[in-house]
């Protein structure tokens, strides 16, 4: 009898392993407390590569995505976010997909034979059409994806609209490294993330050839189209930097992006060493109403080199610090989930004060600093939105950037210089490709400091009435 209780004993343990370990569905999303279903669960990607023929005239996109992952878990099937289009066919591993299904944007995948726990494995979707515009995904109040203006493209996906024009782990717990196989007709050019690696020219169009070898959240993927004009040089430690302008305000627009190898030397010593190979802009021949901080080439409207517009009569550097400050605030060190918008906004926000200051001394950032603070401590309380957590359809609004941006630089005054900007770099170097929460930040910032700031944090981000400054005489009384 003990033996048979001992086997059956056994036998339940193995069973109970067993079913345990039985492939699953992965999940069809990450999570994330704002936009949960963004992204998916059971792999990793690990890279992607965008083989597409781009009809300039139609606006037709026809090609294939090929995404290397690794699972995570056993898996009897798995997510890609995609909306729109039309899907000729999927394969994993190289085999025909044994079925497929579309639910809005959430495409799943069952492969032939489940794909086991740590295995590498690759999915290509086939497929061609025009690129939607009109999906709400979440709520999310920024989410535009592939925007044609006539004789060019350019994309804009902050926080999920990649996912609008290509298949993916649309969130940015899940980056990777990007190939490109852009195939447009002459006279245009491409340019994307990372930096070229050739092209072909096959006659009627050239394929052009681009690869980023660093990780990248899906909203940072760049690709834009037109007829560029090139310029690039070469910039501080070796860092490359090309930039893509309209033929007709090129001269115009070289004058204006002419301090970015100064901007990346500043910030190299007080952020420390430029995370990629590369930087640069795209400006798309068209007005834009924002900037984006796509990975390594920065996205820009037209308004910025023209003469009287409200991004260049002033404003111009700002915004080219902000958006070039993003690429070690946001895209380096990326989010692990979208409340926490301010680490990205905040700091870019405060980066291009720190530029002002740098360039204009310190009278400039003390002046720009009273004015916000003043502005805030001017609203009612329900008006006050606090930056650390900002409503899910109301992302980016002004608290996270100019209360984000006065967070750091009341932090700056309590803890002094020379912690400030240790903390900064300490930050910057532990979370260097990867992800980062606002408590992460907490941390490092204790750490460095030496100081307990837990209060200080909850009060600058998470509670509605502005803190003092007592350093400058900001809402103490008298």
């Amino acid at each position: 009898m003990h033996r048979l209780i001992l086997l059956l004993s056994w036998i339940g343990i193995a069973l109970g392993s067993v079913q345990a370990q039985a492939p699953t569905s992965g999940a069809d999303g990450l999570g994330d407390p704002y936009f949960p279903d963004l992204g998916n669960g059971g792999y990793d990607a690990q890279h992607y590569i965008l083989d597409l023929a781009v009809d300039m005239e139609d606006n037709v996109i026809a090609g294939t995505v090929t995404m290397e992952a690794t699972a995570t878990q056993n898996l009897s099937s798995f997510n890609l976010d995609f909306a729109g289009f039309t899907i000729s066919k999927i394969t994993v591993n190289g085999a025909p997909a044994a079925d497929f299904s579309r639910d809005e944007r959430e495409l799943t995948i069952i492969p032939l034979t489940p794909i086991a726990t740590g295995d590498a494995f690759t999915t290509a979707v086939a497929y061609s059409g025009e690129p939607r515009e009109d999906v709400d995904i979440d709520g999310a109040d920024f989410a535009l994806g592939w925007q044609h203006y006539g004789d060019g493209v350019f994309v804009a996906s902050e926080p999920s609209g990649a996912s609008l024009w290509f298949p993916v782990n649309d969130h940015p717990l899940d980056k990777a490294t990007y190939a490109f196989r852009i195939t447009v007709p002459h006279p245009y050019n491409v340019a994307a993330n990372g930096l070229q690696q050739g092209k072909i020219d096959n006659g009627d169009t050239i394929t052009y050839l681009w690869e980023a070898d660093e990780p990248m959240a899906s909203y940072l993927v760049a690709v834009n189209i037109a007829d560029f004009v090139t310029q690039s040089e070469l910039g501080p430690d070796g860092v490359i930097i090309r930039n893509f302008f309209p033929r007709d305000i090129a001269n115009r627009a070289a004058r204006t992006f002419a301090q970015t190898d100064e901007m990346i030397a500043f910030f190299n010593t007080i952020f420390g060493p430029y995370p990629f190979e590369a930087y640069g802009v795209a400006v798309a021949d068209t007005p834009l109403s924002f900037a984006l901080e796509t990975q390594t080439l920065s996205l820009f409207g037209r308004e910025i080199a023209e003469a009287g517009s409200w991004r260049s009569t002033g404003g111009a550097q700002g915004v080219i610090a902000h958006e070039l400050a993003h690429q070690w605030f946001g895209n380096s060190v990326s989010l692990e989930r979208w409340q926490d918008i301010w680490l990205n906004e905040g700091f870019a926000t405060y980066a291009s004060l720190l530029w002002a200051e740098h360039t204009a001394g310190q009278t400039a950032l003390d002046r720009a600093m009273r004015s916000t603070y003043e502005f805030f401590d001017s609203l009612p309380a329900n008006r006050n939105i606090p930056p650390g957590s900002p409503p899910p359809d109301n992302l980016f609004n002004v608290s996270v950037y100019q209360r984000g941006a006065l967070t750091l630089h009341a932090l700056r005054l309590r803890v002094g210089d020379a912690a400030f900007f240790s903390i900064l770099r300490a930050y910057t170097d532990r979370y260097r490709y990867s992800n980062a929460t606002t408590a992460d930040f907490i941390a490092v910032a204790e750490e460095v400091s030496g100081q307990e700031l837990d209060a200080f944090f909850n009060a600058w981000l998470y509670d509605e009435a502005i803190p003092p400054i007592p350093e400058m005489g900001l809402g103490v009384d008298a």
